[in-house]
């Protein structure tokens, strides 16, 4: 399978991390002795993605620096940036359509999803949907649950306060969505994507895809804690892998 671009919402300032993020972006946080996004992008390869937009704001010039052309990771790498002013995560991604074809995966910059990209498309293409989400059965373990999922739709998604009775799942961070979905929004106009999805739920545009994979995030301390715990997990497996003789594998 050919796999959609992906978008990388990587523009946001980092408040939550304080002073870990006053002059370095979210992305180039060190976690297991690496800046982010090579984890993110090393995983994106190892997927079979091709191809990646990031979008990026404050303070993207660093990322865009780090990352060059994505040769490095086997990847083919755009940087979008806001401009002058902040788009927030739908007009960023708005920005970035020129670039992204008729359809596209959309991940945050502060992520590491591991399930399966190829599962994800493929549910989408059989769908046939407007757009799709990932989700997990979360009920308020790892972050506040935000997603009203029914017969393979999300019914309502909605991260403000009053949410609905019921729901038990959370948005994993992984979506697809076609060009349709974004267009209609003006150029250079800021708005949030968490709008935009509420909005194709409230329509009965935006499919489900429940997942049962662990998400990773380094939007706040404790997450970062766990990230770094986990992907310190992954190099020392990948570390012993390579110790061993392969005829004793």
């Amino acid at each position: 399978m050919s796999l959609l671009p992906v978008a990388v919402l990587a523009g946001g300032q980092a408040s939550r991390l304080g002073a870990l993020t006053a002059t370095l972006p979210k992305s180039l946080v060190p976690v297991a002795g690496r800046p982010f996004i090579h984890w993110q992008l090393a995983l994106l390869a190892h997927q079979g993605v091709s191809e990646v937009i990031l979008c990026l704001g404050h303070l993207g010039e660093q990322i865009q620096a780090t990352v060059g052309d994505g040769a490095e990771f086997g990847l083919q790498v755009r940087c979008v940036f806001d401009g002058e002013r902040p788009l927030g995560t739908g007009g960023a991604l708005k920005r970035a359509l020129p670039h992204l074809g008729s359809a596209f995966f959309v991940l945050y910059g502060d992520s590491y999803l591991p399930c399966s990209f190829p599962a994800v498309q493929a549910a989408f293409t059989a769908h046939g949907a407007v757009g799709l989400m990932t989700i997990l059965r979360n009920e308020d373990r790892w972050d506040t649950s935000n997603v009203l999922f029914g017969n393979g739709k999300i019914i309502e998604y909605n991260k403000r306060l009053p949410r609905p009775a019921g729901m038990v799942h959370v948005d994993f961070g992984l979506s697809v969505l076609t060009r349709r979905a974004v267009e209609s929004h003006p150029a250079g106009a800021s708005f949030d994507l968490a709008d935009l999805y509420r909005a194709l739920s409230l329509r009965g545009e935006l499919m489900g895809l429940e997942v049962t994979e662990r998400f990773y995030e380094i939007g706040s301390v404790a997450g970062l804690e766990a990230t770094e715990r986990y992907l310190r997990s992954l190099r020392a497996a990948d570390e012993l892998q390579r110790t061993v003789p392969a005829g004793s594998r």
